[in-house]
């Protein structure tokens, strides 16, 4: 074999380990729809899930991220934690709160990069919610009414906040605040609880944090490393039940926040339907 016969045979091997380095690394965010069946739901709403932005940019001025969601038509936005961060300017998520506003009803829950902010930066994204019209529902229970169907709507506050809440003992709380002829929706950072979500009865969890596990082998590996659940996380990103709990886990939307890069696991706008 001559010369320049081997290098063409090597460049063809070498072809398909560098595509598949190439999507791997994909890093373009996506749509990514769920429909849950709720026991008392008689009507439909359609929810857009952001977790984890991490104030990471997402075209210019996020119009990438804004039109993709506006192409949705939710009726409502839930921002599930650590939408802004405590290391990166505020300035993407500022405006990912101005293409939101006004448009969409929008209720947020912290997560705990906003909490590991100092207290001057803490106070400032608190004074943004307020600007923008997001209704921080931490540590709340309350009625949403959407399309004419009305859910329970709790919210958790992260447990690394000052007041050392745990989820252990914001839960109760939650729940017997809900009205029980309703459907009641959690919203809560942190998937590892889930077990203590379904002993409370909530009929849906959406969540974050995981980050999808930040490197998946599709098909083999959900997740290698997750927050708070180590290696192998049980709740990596996608779709859980247990008992009547169900858990809807995003991969959430962070990109140049985390150093280290994720694999086979691109961002994600997750969209709830509910029926």
């Amino acid at each position: 074999m001559s010369k320049t016969n081997r290098k063409k045979k090597i460049l063809w091997l070498l072809l398909p380990l560098l595509l598949l380095v190439l999507v791997s690394l994909d890093m373009r965010f996506i749509v990514r729809t769920y429909t849950v069946d709720l026991p008392r739901m008689e009507g439909n709403i359609r929810l857009a899930v952001i977790a984890d932005l991490h104030s990471c940019r997402y075209g210019k001025d996020q119009k990438n991220l804004l039109n993709a969601l506006d192409a949705q038509k939710p009726d409502a936005v839930l921002l599930c934690g650590d939408f802004f961060d405590d290391k990166l300017p505020l300035e993407n998520a500022r405006l990912t709160l101005e293409g939101i506003a006004g448009k969409y009803p929008c209720y947020y829950v912290t997560g705990n990069h906003e909490y590991w902010a100092d207290a001057q930066k803490f106070l400032q994204m608190m004074a943004l919610l307020d600007t923008y019209g997001v209704e921080n529902i931490s540590g709340r229970t309350m009625q949403l009414t959407l399309n004419g169907c009305t859910v329970n709507l709790c919210g958790a506050d992260d447990p690394d906040n000052p007041w050392n809440r745990s989820l252990s003992s914001q839960l109760p709380a939650l729940s017997s605040a809900a009205d029980p002829a309703l459907d009641t929706l959690l919203v809560s950072h942190r998937p590892e609880a889930f077990d203590a979500y379904c002993a409370h009865g909530f009929d849906l969890v959406l969540s974050g944090h995981a980050h999808g596990g930040q490197w998946r082998i599709p098909g083999l590996l959900n997740g290698l490393l997750a927050p708070d659940q180590g290696f192998i996380p049980q709740y990596a990103g996608g779709l859980y039940h247990k008992d009547d709990t169900t858990m809807i886990v995003s991969r959430g939307l962070a990109r140049e926040s985390t150093l280290i890069p994720r694999i086979f696991n691109r961002p994600e706008l997750v969209i709830v339907h509910l029926q």
